[in-house]
């Protein structure tokens, strides 16, 4: 299950939105979800011991929440299109990557495109940031086709030009 709210909350509510979100994502699975039902796996990654089943990933960013509630490993990651930052394009992505972003027509929205892939298989593969970013190399097509590291299906949401979802989820 996915729900995406466009919401503006100020930043100090934002994790609490989220977690409404999983909430009622949890719903249909008759999950009665309390934040302290969590456990954090060895990287931090949480999730519900006693619902082994349930895999879930959680992103917010200013405007936008966004859940996701799978049977199987999972990764989400939303951002507001906002301007780049050139070093972290440096730091983080692949020369060909850099390549895609500069030659982008909206370069900012392309950078955000290959950002929030990225943070989506990381959550997925529940190491967070300790993976170097430079190597989960992702392709968008001009049809706008997303290719990435093998293992997961990949999915993105463009929103009102303004915002970028992507979610990251294991192949059965």
């Amino acid at each position: 299950m996915l729900l995406i709210s466009l919401k503006n909350v100020e930043k100090c509510g934002q994790h609490a939105h989220a977690h409404r979100l999983l909430r009622q994502c949890l719903r249909p699975l008759s999950i009665d979800y309390r934040e302290e039902l969590l456990a954090r796996g060895e990287h931090g990654k949480p999730y519900l011991p006693d619902f082994p089943k349930a895999h879930f990933s959680l992103s917010h960013a200013e405007g936008i929440a966004a859940c996701m509630v799978e049977d199987r490993e999972c990764g989400i990651d939303c951002e507001g299109v906002r301007p780049l930052r050139p070093g972290v394009l440096r730091r983080a992505f692949s020369p060909e990557e850099q390549a895609l972003v500069e030659s982008a027509e909206d370069r900012d929205l392309m950078f955000f495109r290959l950002w929030t892939l990225k943070e989506a298989y990381i959550k997925a593969l529940g190491i967070g940031l300790s993976y170097p970013l430079k190597e989960a190399r992702f392709r968008i097509s001009p049809d706008g086709t997303v290719s990435g590291p093998e293992g997961f299906l990949y999915r993105q949401y463009l929103i009102r030009g303004r915002f970028v979802v992507s979610l990251a989820l294991a192949e059965e």
